[in-house]
């Protein structure tokens, strides 16, 4: 009989600490340190940068050749049209119920009441996208382009070309380029698994420097409009919750154990596209099938900002209260659109989902001055957008994969046809 390696180590008194121990060591660590150097440890932010990098450098190729590994693998490309109008669908939802939240949490707590808004913003902020160039936008002129920009959306649509041309080939060509789309995909994969050895260090300097940075900031109406926003996502996160217990194959506690690695990547990197690449090995490690995770994930990179929703919401309540503008209630209805428009298209935005939120402001003719005040804990509130962000994702990614098993089982017990 063959000895595992953990059999080996246990056998010997000794058990291997898991990564998600050693992320919060490296976390607690990183407070403990914020919390006594104050702005001093700044000089840590290095570190944390490296880290970052680190992880986006392996996203790229990760996930352009897990997705074309997953993609020839599918059966058919009815499964894929299948898989996309699933996700493109929860997408949507989910983040219109996230934007809405985010309004309303601003609409009770009210922090931008009595403000004065006295910072200026130098410069456009650029315009709002229209729908033609959000298309435009998918598919790439230039494919070493889409790659030295980190363009995943584009990098999606590049690899779904490629995996359908690779299915119609079929033969030889098609088994010898899914050899090649498979062991590439391993090759990124093991040098996550690299990577991820740093983490402690990484997460716990990007943790002091947060810690260390702000807390003066978190004072007055800064403090309720942050409490405002983290409430509202947290309502998000208590309807992720329920969508699992109910219409998933995960407990909440099981789905939350099983990536809590993932959560202090997020919090600590405030990268979605960093965070991509480990949520796709987290993804791996549940079990997840990589037809699924390989197409919902890097989609949902780009079209599910629940976090980011949330936080347009607010900061739109919040700019209208400070200064003094009200808006009729047919008027949400394009708030409320827009919004959505803004949060689907900002992958190719310069300056993320401030410069968003910025644009949403400014298209109703509010002052953009709002960016000087929410500007200055901007880090803060995207540790709450990013984690809802990837949260949404993997939710998303569970939910598909239990209502495609449950299409599987019912159709072998049709006699091997699929359920209509």
């Amino acid at each position: 009989m063959t000895t595992t390696a953990a059999e080996a180590e246990r056998g010997n008194g000794r058990r291997r600490t898991g990564p998600g121990t050693r992320i919060l060591a490296g976390m607690l660590v990183g407070i403990v340190a914020g919390a006594v150097m104050g702005e001093r440890v700044v000089a840590l932010q290095p570190v944390g940068d490296l880290f970052i990098s680190l992880l986006v450098l392996a996203a790229v190729p990760l996930v352009f050749f897990n997705l074309l590994a997953g993609l020839t693998a599918l059966a058919d490309k009815r499964t894929l049209g299948r898989l996309a109008g699933k996700t493109v669908g929860y997408y949507l939802t989910t983040d219109l119920v996230a934007l809405a939240l985010g309004m309303g949490a601003a609409t009770l707590l009210a922090p931008g009441v009595g403000m004065q808004l006295t910072e200026a913003v130098a410069g456009p902020v650029g315009d709002a996208p229209s729908v033609a160039e959000i298309l435009l936008g998918l598919v790439p002129t230039n494919v070493f382009r889409a790659f030295v920009d980190g363009n995943v959306v584009q990098l999606v649509v590049l690899a779904l070309f490629l995996g359908a041309a690779t299915m119609a080939l079929g033969g030889g060509a098609r088994d010898r380029l899914a050899t090649l789309y498979e062991d590439l995909a391993s090759l990124f994969r093991r040098l996550v698994h690299l990577i991820l050895w740093t983490a402690p260090v990484g997460i716990g300097a990007l943790i002091a420097v947060t810690v260390g940075r702000y807390g003066a900031e978190l004072l007055g109406p800064m403090a309720r409009f942050l409490g405002g926003l983290w409430a509202a996502q947290l309502v998000v996160f208590a309807g992720y919750m329920t969508l699992l217990r109910f219409f998933g194959d995960f407990s909440p506690a099981r789905f939350l154990r099983g990536t809590g690695s993932l959560w202090a990547t997020t919090a600590a990197t405030t990268s979605s596209l960093a965070s991509l690449t480990v949520g796709m090995e987290t993804a791996r490690r549940l079990g997840f099938p990589r037809s699924v995770y390989a197409f919902t994930l890097p989609l949902g990179a780009q079209l599910n900002k629940d976090g980011t929703s949330a936080m347009l919401g607010a900061v739109f309540i919040f700019t209208a209260q400070a200064a003094g503008v009200t808006f009729a209630p047919a008027d949400f209805v394009a708030i409320l659109l827009l919004g959505l428009l803004l949060s689907e298209g900002s992958g190719g935005i310069p300056g993320g989902g401030f410069v968003i939120a910025l644009i949403h402001v400014q298209a109703f003719g509010l002052p953009i001055e709002v960016a000087a005040i929410v500007g200055g804990i901007y880090r803060l509130v995207d540790i709450g957008n990013t984690t809802v962000n990837i949260m949404g994702d993997m939710v998303g990614t569970a939910l598909v994969v239990r209502s495609e098993t449950r299409r599987a089982d019912r159709g072998n017990a049709n006699g091997g046809k699929p359920s209509e």
